[in-house]
């Protein structure tokens, strides 16, 4: 495990263990740590698509979060004041579909040289499929511990409209009526696009 791996995986563990306290939760960290969750890349080829991703775009989520949360307006006008915990768990969990669904294969690529080498890239092999990207981790989470109303909400919604069909407008009635769910979604853009932009 490189280092950077390393520093992300205790950073996310000393977050989690700090303010995600309820019943379950450490039974939701062991399997973490079974889990390729902390080696696992956050995509094929869009975001954080190498060794470790996914735990790093997790924190970088958290990080975003945390700021977004800061704002005077968002306070004050939203009334969007969640607890340390509820932050925790919907940015740093809000991906667990994605543990255990990454394979590394083989691809022939040219070199600088223009020879033809194999190189290893990843592969999304889905084992469980749940349905819905927000969904499923929601699932997995509660196979371990309760999650309150907002922060399913929060969850299922974080991809936005990239998860939903065309005319489909319960996301705005869900941002309206959780604001924490449309605080995730503007925290995991922000990362994704932003933060992560390779």
């Amino acid at each position: 495990m490189s280092d950077k791996i390393m520093q992300n995986k205790n950073r996310f563990m000393e977050i989690y263990k700090t303010h995600i306290t309820r019943e379950g939760a450490d039974r939701l960290l062991t399997y973490l740590e079974k889990s390729d969750f902390f080696t696992a890349p956050s995509s094929t080829r869009f975001h954080c698509s190498y060794e470790g991703g996914l735990c790093e775009h997790s924190l970088n989520v958290y990080d975003c979060l945390k700021d977004y949360l800061t704002r005077d307006f968002v306070k004050n006008r939203y009334n969007l004041n969640p607890s340390e915990e509820k932050i925790a768990i919907v940015a740093l969990l809000h991906d667990l579909c994605k543990v255990n669904t990454y394979t590394v294969s083989m691809r022939n690529k040219k070199n600088e040289s223009g020879q033809w080498v194999q190189v290893p890239f990843y592969e999304f092999k889905e084992k469980f499929n749940y349905g819905s990207h927000g969904g499923k981790s929601i699932f997995i989470i509660q196979e371990f511990m309760k999650l309150d109303p907002d922060e399913q909400v929060a969850i299922n919604c974080h991809m936005g409209a990239y998860d939903r069909m065309p005319g489909d407008f319960s996301l705005n009635n869900a941002y309206a009526q959780f604001p924490l769910a449309l605080a995730l979604h503007i925290a995991d853009v922000e990362s994704s696009v932003i933060l992560e932009h390779e």
